[in-house]
């Protein structure tokens, strides 16, 4: 019953899309010529017109289906879903536009195209964002749920099942599980490993999730080949989940699967190549949009203590390459010396325009012409000194991790408190989630965060004692 509905939800999605796009591209219309251009009289009943909005619509809706819009939306973020609505209509318009141009079929006006753009995705969003809150609200009451039987009893079985309580607007329901009867926080046992293929053919069952933990191997074959007899689903829950990345790569080699552990989306040539454009953007918008405020801090190193305005450090970046990257200056200048030192809150060596500076990330401005150059980008793990590299490589396993991407010049360890002198092991869990789920929806809310609230650091603005300065400026994130 739940597949029949789920096809009667999808297609009312993609009819409710069409109608929702064909709507967009009319009043785009309208904006760009009756209101804009001044021009009255425009009659967008016209056939040709409505015909126009008609294959457009569908075709942008024809679009989404290609891109998995209207699969089964259980697992997919809200973040994604919208991605994939701007992406693909953006995709579209672009196709569009280039395809009238080269071979000037007629007229075209891009700004029309533009607010197409823009009104299309903004509807379709928010009417997916609605539709998405509305499901999960009667999920939650125990609506539009898939029945889930579940083989194993062991740590495994109970992590999925604590899991599936802790997620219910997802909508799956535990119905029970097969193993050794008693084992609390599986709900009831309906049985013994063997007893699979009689339950199935009795129960009606959307998903079987088989939990089985390393000396139960023996009974995969046959427990997928009682799934299969009854054309039932099957998921598996491996006994090395732990180590397998939230959105895993799995390439073929003849009749070997091989898990790629560490791909990420920004292996993807377009993923990333929309990142970048996000970081020169942005960095170009922030150089010009603080320019006053790097002028004023610049003079102000200039002014309150000798040296030089700004200061240079090598650190490690993507694929453990070396560069240098940039701040002001907010320590008294002391010639390379110690340059592996940290900085702590109250640390005698800054300056007390440095302390200023430091407390509100003024000092930091300078690495968006690091984000320019390509050295980092706006969100991602904080580049360290290859000192530091090379000593916490050896201490925790998953530090080079961090490098398969940009550095960035915040990230989601900053955004939650991590900065400064905290736990370094803490840091890279968060580092390597941000690698493993990194999307442009999530970048954004970083800087958003980060715009709102993150750019303030728990340092005191104190006068340091002249005495005590021996060691180098150390980033404090």
């Amino acid at each position: 019953m739940i597949r029949q509905n789920q096809k009667l939800i999808n297609i009312f999605n993609a009819l409710s899309d069409a109608a929702l796009l064909f709507l967009s591209y009319l009043a785009a219309v309208y904006l760009r010529f009756e209101i804009l251009n001044g021009e009255r009289g425009l009659n967008l009943l016209s056939l040709e017109f409505l015909r126009l909005a008609l294959l457009y619509s569908l075709f942008v809706t024809a679009v989404y289906a290609v891109l998995g819009l209207y699969a089964p939306r259980r697992y997919m973020s809200a973040g994604s879903s919208i991605l994939l609505i701007t992406a693909g209509n953006a995709g579209v318009s672009l196709g569009l536009m280039s395809f009238m141009y080269v071979f000037r079929v007629m007229e075209f006006s891009r700004m029309a195209i533009f607010l197409f753009w823009l009104i299309g995705s903004a509807l379709v969003a928010a009417k997916h964002l609605f539709g998405r809150l509305l499901v999960q609200h009667y999920r939650r009451r125990g609506y539009n749920q898939k029945h889930v039987l579940l083989v194993g009893y062991g740590q495994l079985a109970r992590q999925y099942a604590r899991d599936l309580a802790a997620n219910p607007q997802m909508g799956f329901m535990l119905d029970g599980y097969l193993g050794m009867p008693e084992r609390s926080g599986l709900g009831s046992c309906l049985g013994r490993y063997e007893d699979l293929k009689d339950i199935l053919a009795a129960r009606e069952l959307d998903e079987v999730v088989v939990a089985l933990e390393p000396f139960e191997t023996p009974y995969i074959k046959p427990i997928l080949a009682a799934a299969d007899k009854e054309g039932v689903r099957v998921s598996i829950v491996p006994f090395y989940s732990e180590y397998i990345p939230a959105y895993p790569t799995i390439d073929a080699v003849g009749h070997s699967r091989l898990i790629n552990l560490r791909a990420t989306r920004l292996d993807n040539i377009g993923w990333a190549a929309l990142k970048r454009c996000m970081d020169i953007v942005g960095s170009l918008f922030c150089l010009v949009l603080f320019s006053p405020v790097m002028l004023v801090a610049a003079i102000g190193v200039r002014v309150t203590s000798p040296g030089p305005v700004l200061f240079r450090q090598e650190r490690v970046g993507k694929d453990k390459k070396i560069f240098t990257m940039l701040k002001f200056r907010s320590m008294r200048d002391l010639n390379g010396e110690a340059e592996t030192a940290w900085t702590t809150a109250d640390d005698p060596r800054k300056t007390r325009f440095g302390s200023f500076i430091r407390k509100f990330s003024i000092d930091e401005l300078p690495q968006f012409f690091n984000v320019l150059r390509g050295d980092m980008s706006l969100v991602g793990p904080r580049p360290e000194i290859p000192f530091h590299v090379d000593r916490f490589k050896e201490r925790i396993p998953l530090y080079l991790v961090r490098q398969q991407v940009r550095p960035g010049m915040t990230g989601w360890a900053q955004i939650h408190g991590l900065r400064g002198d905290t736990s370094i092991e803490e840091r890279v869990k968060y580092d390597i989630w941000y690698i493993e789920h990194w999307s442009l929806w999530l970048d954004i809310r970083i800087l958003f965060r980060t715009v709102f609230g993150g750019w303030v650091n728990g340092e005191k603005v104190t006068a340091p004692a002249a005495d005590a300065v021996r060691a180098q400026d150390k980033d404090h994130v």
